[in-house]
């Protein structure tokens, strides 16, 4: 059997998030303070407390779910679970997978996601841009969409989540002219994502400008582990290419579909999201249905998890 573990990105977050895990982990709570003490935020207070708001601002909501997904993993090492063939992360998951990876060091990826979550939402006032879903269409259809109502403005299908779902990004007004044309193409449903920021489009590239500054000022190593990156869906070892590829990250497409597929084509037969929610866990089943997808946020489902690796 070959074991991948993905990591998931915004959207996953929610107000008591882990506790559960917490009570049985203490570990759980040191890596949240790790990461308080990185970004000069209590984040185990604001995901256990809220308000749900202030979690969900960019620049708080990236390095909470950074802190989740690590400590989650951690979990699973001191239970003494199998380590895994590959890692992926879904956008700002990219970097819990390097963390996890030994790629970046945990307190550099913390300062340095918030520092992204702060460019990010600086680059684009919100209200300016938009993203949306469009589910039970091709990918051709979507692109085919926002050729015909981009005019000047910027709109792209920017993440490739699973056959049939697409998510799109630029300027709002462009995002909602697509959106009535994706019904009148026959979507099965088209709807604005509860978003502040149009991530993975053009709109971002003064955002990776800055990126890739504050990148250039912490350690790279090659990972431990290997990392399938979005912007490619593929892995690699230098740390100028790891630097690079984040920086493209936030302004190109997410390839989840392609990056699902390649660990598959490599035999994972079994991939973990690791960290709050089940988002990945249901596009990796649409992906590849010879793969079993599994959540891991609970001491339920690490047992489940750990006994199907021990079955394998």
């Amino acid at each position: 059997m070959a074991l991948a573990f993905v990591f998931p990105g915004q959207g996953s977050q929610s107000v008591g998030m882990l506790q559960e895990l917490a009570g049985a982990y203490p570990l759980v709570k040191d890596t949240f303070d790790e990461a308080s003490q990185a970004v000069g935020v209590d984040l185990w207070a604001l995901v256990q407390q809220g308000p749900v708001e202030e979690l969900n601002r960019t620049e708080r909501t990236q390095p909470a779910m950074l802190a989740a997904g690590v400590a989650t993993w951690r979990v699973w090492q001191e239970e003494g679970g199998a380590e895994p063939s590959f890692l992926a992360g879904h956008s700002l998951g990219e970097y819990t997978a390097l963390t996890c990876a030994g790629s970046i060091a945990f307190a550099d990826a913390a300062s340095v996601v918030a520092a992204r979550g702060r460019f990010m939402q600086e680059a684009v006032p919100e209200g300016v841009g938009a993203m949306a879903a469009m589910l039970g269409l091709s990918d051709e259809q979507v692109r085919e969409i926002c050729d015909r109502v981009r005019g000047d403005e910027v709109l792209a299908a920017v993440n490739y989540n699973s056959p049939g779902q697409v998510v799109v990004a630029g300027h709002r007004q462009a995002v909602e002219r697509a959106l009535a044309l994706a019904e009148e193409a026959g979507a099965r449903k088209s709807v604005l994502l509860p978003v502040s920021v149009p991530s993975h489009c053009s709109l971002m590239e003064p955002a990776a400008e800055r990126l890739a500054e504050r990148l250039a000022e912490i350690a790279v190593s090659a990972p431990l582990i290997p990392v399938i990156h979005n912007a490619d869906a593929a892995p690699h070892v230098e740390a100028e290419q790891i630097r690079a590829v984040l920086r493209g990250q936030l302004y190109m497409p997410v390839l989840w579909v392609d990056s699902v597929r390649f660990m598959a084509d490599e035999g994972v037969t079994t991939i973990v999201e690791c960290g709050p929610g089940k988002v990945l866990t249901g596009l990796c089943k649409r992906i590849s249905r010879e793969v079993t997808s599994l959540p891991l946020f609970d001491g339920a489902s690490l047992e489940k998890v750990l006994a199907r690796v021990e079955e394998e």
